[in-house]
C-alpha cells in the first residue's frame, strides 16, 4: 500500500509492510519492471501484507514502519515470503506523517518549503474536474458539423440500434444509451448547443452540450463550465495527483475543458480565471469577478507591502490577469518541477507568497508569453519554422520521427520537416504533444488548416522551452528558490 492513516499510526507501535502489487513500473530497485508489477493477489489495486504490532516495549511516541520490497513473478514472491521472517527481509524505515501517512520514502528537504506555499484550491474560490463524456467516441467529435450529424441520428434510433450503431459499450452509472437520447429528445435539436471543448493540448474539439447530468454527457460539470461557455475566460487545467512521472500538467483554454486533457490517467481540474454572474436571473450581481479568495488577496497584499484596491480587492498595483499569468508561469518553472517533485505527486500545486513586486511583474510577463503560445494567439505562431513535406497523400499511416522530421506515412515520404528532437518529445502533463495531435487522427486527412495547426504548434512548444528556461534564469536573478520570493525589505 502506498499510503496509511492516522488511526493505523497511533494504534500500532510497529508494523513491517510488504507491497505485492506496484501500480509503478518502474522503480529504481526493481531489476524486472514488468514481473516486479504481478501481485500474489488477483487484484489490479496495490495492496501490501502488513503485520502490526500492538504492544508497547518503551514509551517512544515514534512509530517504525517497515518497508519490505519483493520484486519478481508471483510464484518467486510466494517463494520468498513464504520462507522469510519479519527480520530476514532487507528493510527500508518509512516515517509516516501527516497530512498523507506514505507507506514509501519520500525527500523531505523542501517539505517545508512547499507547505510554506498556498494551495492552488486555497487560491480560488471555485475549481471543478472537467467534462466527463463516459462516452468520448459518441459525443466528441473533430468538427461541428460531425457532431450535428451524430446527435441527429443517434437521437432518431432506437436504444438497441444506436447502441449498434455506434459501438456503444454496456451502460453505466452516469451514461446509458435511454437516458442520453431522452435529453436530446426533451427540447428541438440545435446547433447552438454545439461547443468548443479542449479534448487535449492544443486539441480543440467539438461536443454538443445540453448541461443535463446523465444525458449526452454523463457529467457535463454545468456549475464550472458556464463560466466558460459563450464568454470570454481563460482557465488553467491540471492535476491533484500523479499517478506517472514527473509534474509538467499545466495548460490553459478559453474553451470548456474534458477531464483528461492534461493527462490520460489523473483526473483533471479547471480553474477558471473569471466568474460570471448566473444566466437563470437569480443572480446577485451582473458583474463578472476574478476567481480568487479574498483571504488569499489580503495575504498577498500584505506580502508585497500594498493596500488591497476597488474593484474587485487586489493588491494595488496587480491584476487578475498579472496575477493568472504569474501562477502559469511559476507551474512552468523546471525548478519547481523538480525541486517539488515528491510533492507534487500527491496534492494541487502551491504558488509562493510572492514578496517581491518586480519579479511578479517579469514573471507575469513570461507566464502571459506562454499564456497566448498555448492558446494558440501569439503572433510567433504565425511564422513556421517547420515545412510539409512530400506529394503523396496527407493521409496518416503511421507517425514517427526521424532526422528532425515527424513523418505520417510508413513510407517516410510525407511529414513536417524542421522538428528537433526536444520539441518533438516534449510533454505537456502525460501527453506526447506533438506525436499524440497526430495519433488521434490516424486514418483522417490532413486539411490545410490541420496543416498549418501543426506547424504553430511545434513554434508553441519550441518557445515554451525557451520560456521555461528564462524562467529559471529570472528567478535566479533575484535570488533563487525561495528567497527571490521574499520582499526586498525582509531579505535586507
Amino acid at each position: 500500500a502506498c499510503r496509511s492513516t492516522p488511526m493505523i499510526c497511533s494504534g500500532f507501535k510497529r508494523f513491517p509492510a510488504i507491497p505485492t502489487s506496484l501500480r509503478r513500473p518502474t522503480l529504481p530497485s526493481n531489476p524486472d519492471p514488468v514481473q516486479g508489477r504481478r501481485s500474489v493477489f488477483d487484484i489490479q489495486q496495490g495492496v501490501s501484507i502488513g503485520l502490526f504490532v500492538r504492544g508497547c516495549i518503551d514509551k517512544s511516541p515514534d512509530l517504525d514502519l517497515h518497508r519490505i520490497d519483493v520484486f519478481g513473478s508471483r510464484e518467486h514472491k510466494y517463494k520468498i515470503i513464504g520462507a522469510a521472517t519479519v527480520h530476514s527481509l532487507p528493510q527500508a524505515l518509512i516515517h509516516p506523517n501527516s497530512p498523507f501517512y506514505l507507506f514509501v520514502s519520500q525527500d523531505q528537504t523542501y517539505r517545508s518549503e512547499f507547505e510554506a506555499m498556498v494551495p492552488l484550491q486555497d487560491v480560488t474560490e471555485s475549481h471543478s474536474v472537467g467534462v466527463v463524456t463516459a462516452r468520448d467516441s459518441l459525443t466528441i467529435a473533430f468538427t461541428p458539423e460531425e457532431v450535428w450529424d451524430r446527435v441527429q441520428e443517434f437521437s432518431r434510433l432506437g436504444a438497441e440500434q444506436a447502441r449498434e450503431v455506434f459501438a456503444l459499450r454496456d451502460d453505466v452509472r452516469d451514461w446509458k444509451v435511454s437516458l442520453a437520447q431522452a435529453d436530446l429528445r426533451s427540447s428541438p435539436l440545435s446547433k447552438a448547443r454545439i461547443k468548443p471543448i479542449l479534448y487535449r493540448p492544443f486539441d480543440i474539439r467539438y461536443t454538443y452540450y445540453t448541461g443535463q447530468t446523465k444525458g449526452f454527457i454523463g457529467q457535463p460539470a454545468t456549475a464550472i463550465m458556464s463560466h466558460m461557455i459563450d464568454v470570454t475566460n481563460v482557465g488553467l487545467m491540471t492535476t491533484r495527483k500523479i499517478e506517472v512521472g514527473n509534474f509538467g500538467h499545466a495548460i490553459c483554454s478559453r474553451v470548456m475543458t474534458e477531464s483528461h486533457s492534461v493527462s490520460l490517467k489523473e483526473v483533471n481540474y479547471l480553474f477558471p480565471l473569471w466568474l460570471y454572474p448566473s444566466r437563470s436571473g437569480l443572480a446577485i450581481s451582473s458583474e463578472k469577478r476574478p476567481n480568487f479568495k479574498p483571504h488569499f488577496l489580503r495575504a498577498l497584499a500584505h506580502a508585497l507591502g500594498v493596500e488591497v484596491a476597488e474593484p474587485h480587492k487586489f493588491p494595488l498595483g496587480i491584476t487578475p490577469d498579472l496575477l493568472f499569468n504569474y501562477a502559469y508561469a511559476v507551474l512552468h518553472s523546471p525548478n519547481y518541477r523538480t525541486r517539488f517533485a515528491d510533492f507534487l505527486r500527491i496534492d494541487f500545486p502551491r504558488l509562493p507568497l510572492i514578496g517581491n513586486y518586480e519579479l511578479l511583474r517579469v514573471l507575469g510577463r513570461i507566464g502571459g508569453d506562454l499564456v497566448a503560445l498555448h492558446l494558440c494567439e501569439s503572433a510567433q505562431l504565425d511564422r513556421p519554422t517547420v515545412e510539409f513535406v512530400g506529394t503523396g497523400s496527407a493521409q496518416i499511416e503511421k507517425v514517427s520521427w526521424l532526422r528532425d522530421t515527424v513523418w505520417v506515412d510508413r513510407a517516410l515520404r510525407t511529414g513536417f520537416c524542421g522538428v528537433p528532437e526536444e520539441v518533438w518529445s516534449f510533454r505537456v502533463g502525460s501527453y506526447q504533444v506533438c506525436e499524440k495531435w497526430l495519433k488521434d487522427r490516424r486514418g483522417r486527412t490532413l486539411s490545410a488548416d490541420d496543416i498549418v495547426h501543426y506547424q504553430k504548434i511545434v513554434v508553441a512548444i519550441s518557445e515554451t522551452i525557451r520560456l521555461m528556461g528564462e524562467i529559471d534564469e529570472v528567478i535566479e536573478e533575484h535570488g533563487g528558490w525561495p528567497g527571490a520570493f521574499a520582499s526586498p525589505e525582509a531579505e535586507g
